[in-house]
């Protein structure tokens, strides 16, 4: 398993996307918060609000989610971080592996 955290330019892009990825079972869940940045760009120190998420699937899933992003984000260059994870309890994971595409194929944490 895997939680891939994004940023959106606000909240109804962020819901349109984790929609898309629930239709194509790319995602079991998404959650959807807002937050401050602070970046650089071209060399400027720049400031906005977005809506950040974090994308729980499966580790074989984050090209596929990586190629959906680029495809269908707002930004240039989206942020797609993948996080694995270590640990989680059974039923959980069970359940995020029933939801997805070829759930069976990933072995148990």
């Amino acid at each position: 398993m895997i939680i891939i955290y994004s940023t959106f330019s606000d909240k109804k892009e962020a819901e349109k996307i984790a929609e898309g990825l629930l239709r194509e079972k790319l995602a079991a869940c998404v959650n959807i918060f807002p937050i401050g940045s602070v970046y650089l760009e071209e060399g400027k120190i720049e400031k906005c609000e977005e809506a950040a998420v974090f994308i729980k699937t499966r580790k074989i899933n984050f090209k596929k989610v990586e190629k959906f992003l680029s495809k269908n984000h707002s930004y240039d260059i989206p942020c797609v971080i993948g996080i694995p994870v270590r640990k989680t309890n059974g039923k959980y994971f069970q359940w995020v592996k029933k939801t997805l595409k070829d759930g069976d194929k990933e072995k148990k944490l």
